[in-house]
């Protein structure tokens, strides 16, 4: 895996890479997954064709969302996990940028309504959250819930959706 930090107003976030697709994107004050060994994109040497471009493109991509800039992501992704996992992270893309669901909405949405609880443990587990908007889900009282970069970034990235701010 080969990965970029990138710094922001926000913190330091870190996309992953396979070197075909974005595997990983840690928040800021989030660990690294341990057990993984990585290297730096500065490390990419010729041989493995493509790691820097498409790591400069979702880092572009990720300063221009959290400039309210971008309103969609246009990378490939690999996304490791169960098929309910995967079913639950397909339902967060298809969230609009400025909405919101909640965990019943998603339940719903993949057709397993009793599985609220299921759907936040599938958000919990996320690899690429922001990319795969799992901030996008809330409460079923509106209120804002669990994120792995902390509510007040969860806040701000649903107001900067939500109002341009």
């Amino acid at each position: 895996m080969y990965i970029r930090e990138i710094e922001t107003a926000d913190g330091i976030f870190m996309i992953g890479t396979d070197g075909r697709a974005i595997t990983l994107l840690a928040l800021p004050g989030e660990e690294f997954p341990p057990g993984r060994t990585y290297r730096s994109a500065a490390e990419v040497k010729k041989p493995v064709a493509g790691v820097k471009a498409l790591l400069d493109r979702a880092e572009s991509q990720l300063r221009e969302y959290l400039a309210g800039r971008c309103k969609e992501f246009n990378l490939p992704l690999a996304l490791e996990g169960t098929e309910f996992q995967k079913a639950v992270w397909q339902a967060l893309m298809e969230i609009p940028y400025g909405e919101t669901r909640s965990y019943a909405e998603v339940a719903r949405a993949i057709g397993r309504p009793k599985a609220c609880r299921a759907v936040g443990q599938a958000n919990h587990r996320n690899p690429i959250p922001i990319i795969v908007p799992c901030h996008r889900v809330i409460g079923q009282n509106g209120s804002l819930v669990g994120f792995g970069g902390g509510l007040d970034l969860k806040r701000r990235l649903l107001d900067m959706e939500k109002h341009g701010i």
